[in-house]
This record gives C-alpha cells, structure tokens and sequence, in this order.
C-alpha cells in the first residue's frame, strides 16, 4: 500500500477517548488526529513517541489528520486497522500471500455467519473465507493478539470454523505490522478466551497464517511469513 501523500511527522501528546489523539508536529503547532484503532494499543501510545500522521483528503472528514505509525524501539508500527484488508488483498493479487492464489475472483466486506462481514471472501475453486486482523502489540520478541478483550474476535473464529464445518475452506491472517518479532501467538494473558478460541479453530481446520509487514514513511507492504504457535505456552 503505497500512501498517497507524504506523512508528516510529530511527537504524540496524549490519546484519549480511543479514536483520538493530540499530535505536537515539528512547527510547534498541536493538531487533533483521527486514531482508527479500537483496541487498547497497549505498547504503542507512549506520551511522546515520534508518531506519522496522513493528511485526510477528504472533505467531509471532521479532522484533517490521521495517524498512521509510531515508532517503537527504532521500529515503525502501523496501527490503522482501516487499511489491513487493502494491504492484505493487495498482497493476494501480487502473489505475496502464497497460500492464497489460484482463485478467479476477489470480494471484499460480503456477508455470512450471523450479521457478520467477512473481510475477503476468494472464489472459484470453491470458496475461502478470510478473516484478517493488525496485530501491533509485541511481548518479549513475540507478536501477539489481541491487546485488549475481543469478544467480536471470538465470534469471528467461531463463524470461520463454522464456515469450515459446511464443507468451505477458512483462513485467519494475522498481520503484523512492525518488523522486530521472531514469533506469533495468542494472547491468552489478555484474552484467554480468544486464545481458546484460536486453538480451537486451529484443530476444527481453520488455516492460520501470520506474515510480516515493512513500513516506511512511503508505504507499507507485506513481506514474508513468520513462524507461530497457536498453543499460548
């Protein structure tokens, strides 16, 4: 995804009321940006950190900004979950995602489960639901999801193995978007519910798949596989 206008960078004063988040850019001057991430970014919204805004094109949008990265230990995290279907999709088209070609057609946001959209749905052989969740918070050397309880994250696997169970092929993607893990798994000191789920979805024939991402202030875009467990221990 390559991003079409320069980001801009600032230093982040503080995130608050989960969607927004004060910016001091290098000028001096405080802006309010839009902060597309509903989950806790647990590791990623430290006062002060060097942060990577976008401006919104769009006019009818109620803020001129939009955050996009921070930066970590040296290290860029992409924390727009508004963007990881696109990146995801892109990386099927361009054969990056391996596992994943050899079908003719490719939707995005159809309905199926119970008053649930899947976020890809890849057709002819048969079909193939793919689910595709950020993943942003890093333990140790590890990747890990969630960064808060996800009950709409457990659905999802839930409706995926049931996908599975009448005969479809599902698949979860994990992308992980900063580029200092060695390692995926679940969560399970945070939700370990979900981490339940996971497993379980794992042995009922739900395909995992975990790949990494380069980012850059130009564009981020998947690069290769990293290994995982499923089992949270």
């Amino acid at each position: 995804m390559q991003f079409s206008n320069p980001l801009v960078e600032g230093r982040l004063i503080k995130r608050y009321k989960r969607f927004l988040a004060d910016v001091e850019l290098d000028d001096g001057s405080v802006v309010v940006a839009h902060c597309a991430n509903s989950g806790s970014m647990l590791g990623c919204k430290e006062e002060g950190s060097r942060v990577l805004l976008s401006p919104n094109t769009n006019p009818k949008a109620k803020l001129d900004w939009r955050w996009e990265m921070v930066e970590v230990d040296g290290f860029l995290v992409g924390i727009n979950t508004s963007h990881p279907n696109g990146i995801v999709e892109s990386a099927i088209r361009d054969g990056i995602i391996t596992e994943l070609q050899g079908y003719e057609s490719l939707r995005r946001e159809v309905k199926y489960g119970v008053n649930s959209r899947i976020d890809i749905l890849l057709e002819n052989p048969g079909l193939c639901y793919v689910e595709v969740k950020n993943v942003t918070l890093k333990i140790g050397d590890e990747a890990q999801f969630p960064d808060a309880v996800t009950v709409r994250g457990t659905k999802h696997l839930n409706e995926l193995t049931q996908m599975v169970a009448d005969g479809h092929r599902a698949v979860m993607v994990y992308l992980v978007q900063r580029e200092d893990c060695v390692f995926f798994r679940p969560a399970a000191a945070i939700d370990p519910v979900y981490a339940d789920a996971l497993k379980a979805a794992s042995a009922a024939g739900v395909e995992i798949l975990v790949y990494q991402c380069n980012l850059s202030s130009d564009a981020i875009t998947v690069t290769s596989p990293l290994p995982f467990s499923v089992d949270p221990e």
